[in-house]
């Protein structure tokens, strides 16, 4: 008897795929912040307990960070819009609930830290609310900006988990704020706090990575926008390093202004007399020292040389040509043996830090000469008792020749 196979019977028609679908829990942002709030008051704000209940819960802080950090600030869930509490559980041990004194908030701060520790991917949610505060200063009271400030300070201070500094700086610049004076008062809070452990160029750096170094004066309102504003509000407020800082600053752009208006009108090959008043015109505007001015028409003066490369005998021809034609703006502003020693030092330095004028200096030296803007007492005091020990050596050296020669056309006289 052999088995047949027969084929199976099929169900008719098409089967159609379907794909499961993850159910998705409804958002419920209230539910959160009143089992955040609950473990604050379980352990009587006890910052340590409440760090490792939160490490060990299963809160969904992925979804509801932003909430997590209202209720960290606040004391609990903000209504909308707003930094008024929403219904709902709230807590006394939040940061603007603190006294406004670093000790008081530097344990929010640390146990801010240990939070973002184990769960890192909160930080973009603490910048959300870091931000929307500082967009919203109008609405604390002033005590409160206060300890919004020097909470900000010390989280920087205690470098907290990578906070931007864009993340506080650029949201102040709202007009509005600046116009009410409430940044500069929240900025001044802030400056004072991160200066108490840090030093002026640790909040230079600071200021650099939030893209305001530049733009101090836009923490200002209009009327009180300018140097001397700057100077006498934090002088006021005792904050010296900081008004030092901003005037060694302002000086600098100052003398870069004069620099690249002067480089410009000899590049276009302007008149003397057109070069000389500009740079008359800049030393009355922004009240230049002596010396300052002195360096900045040297440099000016090279910037409009035009090099050729490695060719060494057409870089000192050139050079020289340019020294020449305009040792009248150097004479105009080099005046007396003081002012002439600072210009052979600033030779000396650039001729020893510049490759290409590395053997220009005791040509420099005579042309500078030849063209009365050196004095020959001037030149021998530099080779006798120079002070400056940049290639000092070699150039010694290099100038000994033209020294005889002065000292024998000396002994003539």
């Amino acid at each position: 008897m052999t088995r047949t196979s027969k084929e199976k019977p099929t169900l008719g028609g098409t089967r159609i795929k379907t794909r499961k679908r993850n159910i998705v829990a409804a958002l419920d942002p209230a539910a959160f912040a009143d089992a955040v709030v609950q473990i604050y008051l379980d352990h009587a704000g006890d910052l340590e307990l409440i760090a490792k209940t939160i490490e060990s819960s299963d809160l969904n802080f992925s979804r509801y960070g932003d909430t997590f950090f209202e209720v960290v600030f606040i004391g609990g869930r903000t209504q909308p819009g707003t930094t008024t509490l929403d219904e709902g559980g709230n807590h006394s041990y939040s940061v603007l609930n603190c006294d406004a004194k670093r000790e008081s908030i530097l344990p929010s701060v640390l146990y801010i830290q240990k939070i973002l520790r184990r769960k890192p991917f909160l930080i973009k949610n603490l910048e959300n609310v870091t931000r929307r505060f500082l967009q919203s200063l109008e609405l604390f009271e002033e005590n409160e900006r206060k300890k919004l400030a020097i909470f900000t300070a010390l989280a920087f201070s205690q470098k907290l988990s990578g906070l931007p500094p864009e993340t506080v700086f650029q949201p102040l610049l709202k007009d509005n704020l600046v116009a009410k004076g409430l940044v500069l008062t929240f900025i001044t809070d802030f400056f004072r706090e991160y200066l108490i452990g840090n030093n002026i160029d640790d909040l230079v750096s600071l200021l650099k990575r939030g893209k305001v170094e530049d733009n101090l004066l836009d923490f200002f309102p209009s009327a009180r926008r300018s140097a001397e504003g700057f100077s006498e509000h934090f002088t006021k407020e005792g904050l010296m390093a900081l008004v030092e800082y901003h005037e060694k600053k302002v000086f600098q752009v100052k003398l870069e202004e004069m620099k690249s208006a002067l480089t410009t009108l000899m590049a276009e090959e302007a008149d003397l007399s057109e070069v000389i008043e500009t740079a008359k015109q800049h030393v009355k505007d922004a009240k230049l020292p002596d010396i300052d001015i002195l360096r900045i028409l040297w440099d000016a003066i090279m910037e409009s040389v035009q090099w050729s490369g490695k060719n060494q005998q057409q870089n000192a021809n050139a050079a020289l040509r340019q020294i020449e034609k305009w040792a009248k703006l150097l004479n105009t502003f080099c005046t007396g043996r003081k002012l002439e020693l600072e210009l052979m030092y600033k030779v000396q330095v650039q001729c020893y830090e510049d490759a290409k004028l590395m053997k220009l200096f005791p040509k420099v030296v005579q042309s500078l000469y030849e063209q009365d803007v050196l004095a020959e007492d001037t030149i021998l005091l530099w080779f006798r008792k120079g002070t400056n020990l940049k290639g000092r050596q070699n150039f010694v050296k290099d100038l000994e020749a033209f020294v005889k020669w002065l000292e024998e056309a000396e002994e003539e006289d």
